[in-house]
């Protein structure tokens, strides 16, 4: 009795090595699948970051030329506003001195409003 016993102990650890096995196998599984899984993504990560960036620099050299277009016409504009403005000043100059010289050197001597009069 005892040697059957012995034997059913026996046929019991060995089916818990067993199953701490295939248990191990099993982690062991999962944790490959996650790596290829991690690998695979970062993989398609990439793929779709080099596309963008590919889109991204086709982008800029078709834009690229607008915008030194709009340079251009904006340099030229602020051009012609310099010019008008030079003129404006260089038409307009004279009377204005003319006209600061007038209101300085024209001086009306009165009294100040606040001034009373004192009477004697």
């Amino acid at each position: 009795m005892a040697a059957q016993q012995s034997q059913g102990i026996q046929t019991l650890l060995e089916a818990e090595k067993e199953a701490a096995k295939i248990v191990q196998q099993a982690r062991q599984y999962r944790i490959q699948r996650l790596k290829d899984a991690r690998l695979e993504a970062s993989k398609e990560i990439e793929a779709y970051k080099k596309a963008k960036e590919t889109e991204f620099r086709a982008f800029e050299s078709s834009h690229a030329g607008t915008t030194s277009d709009a340079q251009t016409a904006v340099d030229k504009e602020t051009e012609l506003k310099l010019q008008a403005i030079t003129q404006s000043y260089e038409q307009a100059k004279d009377i204005v001195v003319e006209k600061l010289l007038a209101r300085v050197t024209l001086v009306n001597p009165e009294l100040h409003r606040n001034l009373k009069k004192l009477e004697a």
